[in-house]
């Protein structure tokens, strides 16, 4: 089955018949008695983007660690461009990367030393090509050569996005990717990754408490409360079964234990 992508106004599909880019089955995480992350499953298709929804707590973070392989899960599976994880994360980590404004890079290194130690860690081919094709698009040539430590927020944040891109991934996980930001900073850094996405045919797996940037980025919604599934699907689908207007109402019935059947 293919869907049509609408939110840029560029005709394209996701094709749900294809391989998954992401394949979690049956997801549990335990610490100690908290069940951080509770017999969670879902696939999310190549050439997406995915919102992952919930408040604090809710078990996003801890499931984009288990799909990124950094931390192991109780029980379960992931698959990630069709390899196991994390046993076979040597063979998919170079065709993926992750970003979060709240993960700095060294201070005292200036912005093309850190994109330049990304780079190696990726081998990445003409790697100084690919720092300059960087600083064009992401506007950082202004302060390539600048500590890192000394960045606005609004820089920091396209220097991560840049680190995030480094090696071209075909999978971006994305934490927070605008918190903090103006909106004027924020608005551009989504119509990169919406130009990213289209170009390269890439999947985004999205966290966001941001929900006008999750109606606009995503074409589909995974909601989690508590470690567990609530809803999955389109956000007008999920719209629609709330009967409400916007995905903050959603969230806001969701996290209040609101049941779509209460909804007005």
């Amino acid at each position: 089955m293919a869907i049509e992508d609408t939110k840029s106004g560029h005709a394209a599909t996701v094709d749900r018949s294809a391989s998954a880019a992401i394949d979690v089955a049956h997801l549990v995480k335990l610490y100690k008695t908290n069940r951080a992350v509770d017999d969670i499953s879902f696939k999310i298709a190549r050439g997406s983007v995915t919102g992952l929804l919930g408040g604090n707590g809710a078990g996003k973070t801890t499931t984009i660690a288990m799909i990124m392989g950094l931390t192991l899960p109780t029980s379960g599976k992931v698959s990630v461009l069709g390899c196991a994880m994390p046993a076979q994360s040597a063979e998919v980590l170079g065709r993926m990367n992750f970003e979060s404004p709240y993960v700095d890079m060294p201070m005292r290194l200036t912005v093309r030393q850190n994109l330049t130690v990304f780079g190696k860690l990726y081998a990445v081919p003409d790697l100084k090509g690919r720092i300059a094709q960087l600083a064009e698009d992401l506007d950082l040539k202004d302060f390539l050569d600048r500590a890192s430590g000394k960045l606005s927020a609004g820089q920091k944040t396209r220097v991560a996005l840049a680190k995030a891109l480094i090696n071209a991934p075909e999978l971006l996980l994305l934490d927070e990717p605008t918190a903090s930001l103006d909106p004027d900073t924020a608005d551009w850094i989504r119509q990169h990754l919406e130009t990213y996405r289209r170009s390269q045919n890439a999947t985004i797996l999205l966290a966001s408490h941001n929900m006008l940037e999750v109606e606009r980025l995503c074409d589909r919604v995974i909601i989690m409360k508590k470690g567990r599934i609530e809803d999955d699907d389109s956000p007008e689908q999920i719209l629609l079964r709330y009967n409400r207007t916007t995905l903050e109402d959603v969230f806001l019935d969701v996290a209040r234990g609101r049941d779509r059947e209460q909804a007005p």
